[in-house]
């Protein structure tokens, strides 16, 4: 038992065995050989909170003296941590061991080593694929939204230990991981998969643009890290000053990111108002909004089903501005917040504190954004964007909208 611990238990033994006298007074008092020891709030908080984890002390203790194998008590300490925030039965709230959260802020930071997809809890208690990252060895193997990682080197797994099975797909370079995907077929029958994917070095290149048909201006952004919004307006200014006559922003299979950048990319797009705001259980709200200095140039925003989180920021305010027009399909329906923190010891966790709203007050989770013009894939389509323009009837759809708009 640990140091601190013995403390608290030898004060609280001290309160209830001794004498406790009532002062006349409202706030009433605790005193020992004539010394006040607690007030009596203080002394109510402490003996409910010893009530409340003597079972668990004793619990710890007992496996220690009983268990079968050696006993790791960090990894006991850890375990009670994770089943805290798994009570609150919500996917997103997470605690994350110092390796875990080490990993997890490396997503954030643009360079890591792996595959390249990026995962979600499934309602279903599976780990759902978002999006495979474009141009990544997850999206060659043949990754898509919607997937099941049901194992990982031949271990199984749930989105209950995620972390753990995200952690597992990392690693260095040249490696090879083994994966094993449920997907649906046509008939909606269950089809297991197995992958032997090669990690990489994955450098988020989360920006690309071209230039479409001599005039239209197109960007593709894949997520939104600390690395976007810099790239972005690079890509930005460098169409602005070919004299693109509109532009087409590509949000497909792009999973989300850090909000701060989301919101600054939508403050070059939109005019002056509410690009989101959050609101907490009290009904406390945060508002972001864009200045009124932007482009104006004509918009056309493609959407999928891997249009998540702060992409679906990004649209829903285009779309609610009457900033752009929406292509594509519906979104994949993310719109709660969660607040990162890390802890003095490496440790951290994410904990869901607000919902999102569009500016028209549209809380999307579960839910969705339906684009404007609802354009379906072929299913065998295997790749999407400029590359590929034949086969990619969304973009050929927006092409021939942003047409429309700047004759």
């Amino acid at each position: 038992m640990s140091k601190k611990r013995i403390i608290t238990l030898m004060v609280v033994l001290i309160i209830l065995t001794n004498i406790i006298t009532f002062g006349a007074t409202n706030l009433l008092t605790i005193k020992y050989k004539d010394k006040v020891v607690l007030p009596a709030k203080e002394y109510e908080l402490l003996t409910s909170s010893y009530k409340k984890y003597s079972k668990a002390i004793g619990l710890e203790d007992y496996i220690k003296d009983n268990f079968l194998k050696d006993v790791d008590e960090e990894k006991l300490i850890e375990g009670q941590l994770k089943g805290l925030f798994q009570a609150l039965e919500d996917p997103y709230s997470v605690y994350m061991t110092e390796d875990e959260f080490k990993s997890f802020a490396e997503q954030t930071q643009g360079i890591y080593g792996g595959i390249g997809v990026i995962v979600t809890p499934g309602e279903d208690n599976l780990i759902t694929v978002v999006s495979p990252i474009e141009g990544t060895p997850g999206e060659r193997a043949g990754l898509k939204t919607g997937d099941k990682i049901i194992k990982v080197n031949g271990e199984e797994f749930s989105a209950d230990n995620m972390d753990k099975a995200v952690k597992l797909m990392k690693g260095e370079p040249k490696t090879t991981v083994s994966i094993t995907v449920l997907r649906k077929d046509k008939d909606g029958k269950n089809d297991y998969i197995d992958m032997d994917i090669v990690r990489e070095e994955i450098r988020l290149e989360t920006v690309k643009s071209n230039i479409i048909e001599n005039n239209i201006g197109y960007i593709k952004i894949t997520s939104f890290d600390e690395l976007t919004y810099e790239d972005f307006m690079k890509d930005l200014n460098s169409l602005m000053s070919k004299d693109v006559s509109g532009i087409i922003l590509d949000l497909r299979n792009n999973p989300g990111g850090l909000l701060n950048v989301c919101v600054d990319i939508a403050d070059e797009l939109l005019g002056e108002g509410v690009i989101v705001y959050t609101e907490t259980r009290n009904g406390e709200r945060t508002y972001e909004k864009s200045n009124n200095k932007h482009i104006d140039t004509p918009l056309v925003v493609l959407v999928n089903e891997g249009s998540a989180s702060a992409s679906e920021i990004l649209a829903g305010a285009i779309k609610d501005h009457n900033r752009g027009i929406l292509i594509g399909n519906k979104t994949f329906g993310k719109g709660i917040v969660q607040r990162i923190r890390e802890l003095s010891d490496g440790s951290g966790f994410k904990l869901t504190v607000s919902e999102y709203f569009t500016p028209n007050g549209t809380n999307i989770h579960g839910i969705g954004i339906e684009p404007d013009i609802v354009v379906d894939l072929p299913e065998d389509i295997q790749e999407i964007g400029v590359e590929n323009l034949k086969e990619d009837v969304q973009l050929q759809t927006a092409i021939e909208k942003i047409k429309e708009i700047i004759k």
